[in-house]
């Protein structure tokens, strides 16, 4: 179904962005302590890999400027004036230890998309990248000025925000980002008002990095640590009044994985199902996916703002779609959080959905590009035919996430077997998210059983049985696992077993046909 398109993402700024940085400089902190356009003239100039930008649908909406420096001057005090440059970051040094940050700034109008989020993420990528010690910025202390009488000092004040005691927006959300604090700076915003002129001095350490020594830690020649964080909700049916009482039971679900820092979020096949429970008529099998592939627009419309402002990606099970007159496809639309949505059908419709739903299968199957590399969905039962995954391993996907959705045991174990054999057989991550529960108001969800898991390939680098993480069978449930994209290289080229650099090309081949055209 057509949508309205909406990106998010954030990348290095270049030359060609100066005036809107500029503009939004101005927008944020007025005419007389906006930034100047020789300014970010020398900013971008002098690192231009330092500098990045937030874009929304062709507008820039954040600005971060950072730059290179010794740890012996950036440890110690020192105000932003000075270590800046005036601004123009002409303190950078290429022989430095610590990537310092300059600043960031959000357009105010977009607030609640997780744009500083982001931005500080791509911070720290970068300094991973470089090989860097940390991060130092000295950041502001906006409710210092309503606090000071109380609690005496700023460095008192920093306490007690560590402590929970007071709440500060800006420290708490440094904090989050695993920033610590060194002290407090004195006279480091002479015109911050709220801060009193103070900041916060802090440092945020490089974990690929051995601080005592200053070296990287040891890993394989050309191999990069990466790691994907991965949600999973075994999603209890439950009956609902209305469209807005679903959607807030999954947005407690993706507020909860965002919390954790989650890269995605997998939610079970047709989960979206619990919608008919709003109706009161008593409708048929047929009936019911032509009424729950109605709410199509609005579920898309919702979940795509929700991968946005949770700054997550989100697998969203599968919703049945109309795709012909009285014809369905039961579709995972896929929410990336820079605003993307994708959408695979079921390759292999099950005898009984095609029997009491009228669906039937899709006929392309493609790896997709997301900002932790490219991934795969097969939906319940395309996991038991193995051509399909490899099909997409052949693409390059590196994740495999297969919502599901089985009455009994038999049915769910069959899916999970055909997962771990999946990761086994094409070294990659398969991700399941099955439904528990019951809907006795809905033809066809009567029963449910899952026990939804994160399977990895059977070799020293990962869990000695294969399992990351395993939810407890028929309860509602969220599981996490931290995977290393970088091990499934390594097990690929160096494994114990290599099975997919020793596949008999000579023999045979995954050849997929396109769509008849008649």
């Amino acid at each position: 179904m057509p949508h309205k398109r909406i990106e998010l993402f954030t990348r290095n700024a270049t030359y060609s962005d100066i005036k809107s940085v500029l503009a939004l400089s101005i927008k944020t902190y007025g005419e007389e302590l906006g930034y100047q356009e020789d300014m970010l003239i020398g900013q971008f100039t002098t690192f231009p890999e330092g500098q990045f930008v937030a874009e929304y649908n062709g507008q820039i909406v954040g600005y971060c400027a950072t730059f290179i420096i010794s740890g012996d001057i950036a440890m110690k005090q020192h105000t932003w004036t000075e270590i800046t440059g005036n601004g123009f970051a002409t303190r950078h040094d290429p022989d430095g230890d610590y990537l310092y940050g300059m600043e960031v700034f959000v357009d105010v109008s977009f607030r609640g998309l997780r744009i500083g989020q982001r931005l500080y993420d791509a911070r720290k990528a970068l300094c991973q990248s470089l090989g860097l010690k940390g991060i130092i910025f000295g950041g502001r202390m906006p409710n210092l000025s309503k606090k000071i009488k109380q609690v005496g000092s700023a460095e008192n004040y920093l306490n007690e925000v560590k402590f929970g005691k007071i709440k500060d927006p800006v420290i708490g959300f440094q904090l989050r980002n695993k920033f610590e604090v060194l002290g407090v700076l004195k006279g480091y915003f002479p015109w911050d008002t709220d801060s009193l002129g103070y900041a916060t001095h802090m440092v945020w350490k490089n974990p690929d990095i051995d601080q005592s020594t200053y070296k990287q830690l040891p890993e394989k020649p050309g191999q990069k640590q990466s790691t994907v964080r991965i949600a999973s909700v075994q999603f209890q049916a439950r009956k609902v009044a209305s469209f807005q009482e679903f959607m807030a039971q999954l947005e407690f679900f993706i507020d909860t994985a965002a919390d954790y820092r989650s890269d995605f979020i997998l939610f079970p096949e047709l989960f979206t199902l619990p919608l008919l429970s709003a109706d009161p008529r008593k409708l048929s099998a047929l009936e019911s996916i032509e009424a729950v592939s109605e709410y199509t627009g609005e579920f898309i419309t919702e979940m795509q703002r929700l991968a946005l402002a949770y700054n997550i990606n989100i697998i969203a099970g599968s919703h049945p779609t109309r795709v012909g007159e009285h014809k369905f496809n039961n579709i995972c639309n896929i929410f990336l959080r820079d605003g993307t949505v994708h959408q695979q059908a079921k390759i292999q419709p099950t005898p009984a959905e095609k029997q009491w739903w009228n669906i039937t299968g899709g006929d392309t199957l493609k790896a997709i590009q997301t900002d932790c590399g490219p991934i795969g969905v097969l939906i319940c039962y395309d996991s038991e035919f193995p051509e399909l995954a490899r099909h997409l391993v052949d693409q390059g996907a590196k994740i495999l996430f297969v919502p599901y959705c089985t009455d009994e045991r038999q049915g769910h174990l069959r899916v999970r077997y055909c997962c771990q054999a999946r990761a086994v057989e094409n070294q990659l991550y398969v991700v399941t998210a099955g439904i528990v529960g019951n809907l006795p108001s809905v033809a066809n969800m009567d029963v449910h059983y899952a026990e939804s898991g994160i399977f990895t390939p059977c070799d020293f680098p990962f869990a000695r049985d294969g399992i990351a993480a395993i939810a407890d069978a028929n309860t509602e449930a969220m599981i996490f696992a931290d995977l290393r994209l970088d091990q499934l290289t390594v097990s690929r080229n160096s494994g114990t077993v290599q099975n997919l650099k020793d596949r008999r090309f000579d023999l045979y081949r995954v050849q997929w046909s396109p769509p008849s055209q008649s």
